[in-house]
Order: structure tokens, then sequence, then C-alpha cells
């Protein structure tokens, strides 16, 4: 099923000078993790504005769930973690989050149930009662994240939802979203790291001057190098130049093993043969591909 969806959304202003968005065309999944990519100014925060309701397009149009992004009935089922937000300093955790959900038309007892969970899950249930002016960056981000949560939402945008925070509240705010993912949760991600993407994402697009440049399956954008890197040995290194020189193998030694240039399955299998030959033990074999940085930055240049 699809949970959000774009035909030809496009956003200009000046009259058409200011070109934020043109002619974007998505589909997310239901249960998915969709990851929107590209440099400041690229369209990301707008399209995210389209999708909500927050701003209206010039032409095109959207749904979430099946309803159209104009019907607020299309935001019930929402939660948002807005970049770079504002929270008000003179709340403290607790009470941030029951105003929230409050405005989201949630029970007080459900309220009482939901919020020591995700505070927990967030890892700030020590700090419930610490006033939001004293919150790091880092918290802040973590609580805007409970906060997008609040009311259950099937879909949840999070624009940069680990902007400010440490790695290791990188990696746990990556846990937090698979096990959303795994309770069926579709999550719509603008982020600038790139690295956090690959490792979640299902799905991933690119933009650039507000028209996408590439859209697909996260492992479409992970290329092959064409080389291998085999760990072996430290002292039994240089006993393998005579292999690479009789296989005429472009190759590379390295503090660890070497990488070579294998054209397919069977050259690296007769490699590994002629290694094992050798009587020499291989640890690891690993095939190296692009990240989605180096792919990121290909694209953008």
């Amino acid at each position: 099923m699809t949970a959000i969806e774009s035909i030809g959304l496009t956003k200009h202003y000046s009259r058409g000078k200011i070109k934020a968005l043109t002619d974007f065309n998505v589909s997310v999944e239901k249960g998915s993790i969709f990851s929107l990519l590209g440099p400041n100014g690229a369209g990301k925060t707008t399209l995210f504005r389209l999708l909500l309701g927050i701003a209206l397009p010039t032409k095109g149009e959207g749904t979430i769930l099946g309803k159209n992004i104009i019907d607020p009935e299309a935001r019930k089922n929402v939660g948002y973690l807005s970049e770079d937000h504002r929270l008000p300093g003179y709340l403290n955790g607790e009470q941030f989050l029951y105003y929230y959900g409050k405005m989201s038309g949630v029970s007080n007892y459900d309220l009482s149930q939901k919020i020591p969970v995700l505070l927990k899950k967030v890892k700030l249930d020590d700090r419930k009662s610490l006033k939001l002016k004293k919150y790091s960056k880092g918290m802040l981000q973590r609580l805007g994240t409970a906060q997008a949560l609040i009311n259950d939402p099937e879909i949840i945008f999070l624009d940069e939802p680990t902007d400010g925070i440490d790695p290791i509240g990188r990696i746990e705010i990556r846990e937090i979203l698979l096990d959303l993912k795994k309770d069926g949760k579709t999550i719509f991600i603008n982020s600038h790291l790139l690295s956090e993407v690959e490792r979640i994402s299902d799905e991933i697009a690119i933009l650039k001057q507000g028209v996408l440049i590439k859209k697909g399956k996260t492992s479409d954008f992970l290329e092959s190098t064409g080389r291998y890197h085999i760990s072996v040995e430290q002292e039994k290194i240089n006993s393998l130049i005579e292999i690479f020189k009789r296989r005429n193998i472009d190759h590379e030694i390295m503090e660890n093993g070497f990488s070579a240039a294998i054209s397919g399955t069977k050259e690296l299998n007769d490699l590994i043969d002629d290694i094992r030959k050798e009587r020499i033990d291989i640890e690891n074999v690993e095939h190296l591909k692009n990240s989605l940085e180096d792919y990121f930055i290909k694209v953008l240049k």
C-alpha cells in the first residue's frame, strides 16, 4: 500500500523566479524508511511543507494514506519533527509532551501511559522534570523525536532527526527508527548524515536545485568498485606478490591484507585457491563498494 505519493508537486516563489521545487514525483510504500537527500537549498524542507499542508503547491498534487495533502484529515495520522525547532524553555520534558499530546487530541489517560514510555525510549526519563532551557541540543532533538510519536502516528516526517546528536545518540535514534519500522510505521527522513541514511533506508531520493535527479533502493546507490579486500596474516603478504604477477592482477598491498581488481566470481575463487595452496590463511573477503557519500558527491558535482 502507498503511504505517501506526490505527482508533479511544484513550488515556485516570486512569480516563478525562485523554483524551490519542480515536478516532484515520488511514491513511498507503507512500512518503509524513505530518505530525502540534497545540499542546502535543494528543496527538501519545501517538499516536507507541501506534504504536510504548511505550504500550498504552485501546481501538482499529493496524498497521505490516500487523502489529499490539502485536506486536514490527511494529517491525523502524521507525526512531524521540524528542522531547528524551538521548544518553550519554561516547560519541562514531561509538560512539553503533555502539551503537544493534547494539541494532537490524545486523552489524558493515554498521555499518562505514553509519556513515560516515550521519555524512556529517547533516554530522557531521568530528565523529565528538567526545564527545556537547560536541555542540550541533542536532548532537545531526542525530545522532539518523542513529540513526533506522541499521537502514535502511522507516518512520521523527520527533518534532520540526528542533527546535534553525538554518535551514541545517533545509534539510539537509529534503533528507535528501526523499531518503528518493525511496528509498521512509515518514516520519511530529510537528513545530511549520509552514513546514517545508508544504514537504515529502504529507498532514497536525491534533490538538486528543486529537481529530483535520482530515486531508488539504497542498494542502487552503492555501486561496486570491482575490487575485493582480502585480509591475510601480515607476515605472509609479501609471498603473494608472485601470485599477483602470474595472474596479472591489479592489486594494492595494505596493512591488513590487500585489495585486488577481480573480474568475477570465478577469478576470485581461483585467486583464493592459489593463496590457500601457499598455506596462507584468509581471515576475511570483502567486496568493496562505493558509499552513499561517494555517489552523492559524484551526482552533485
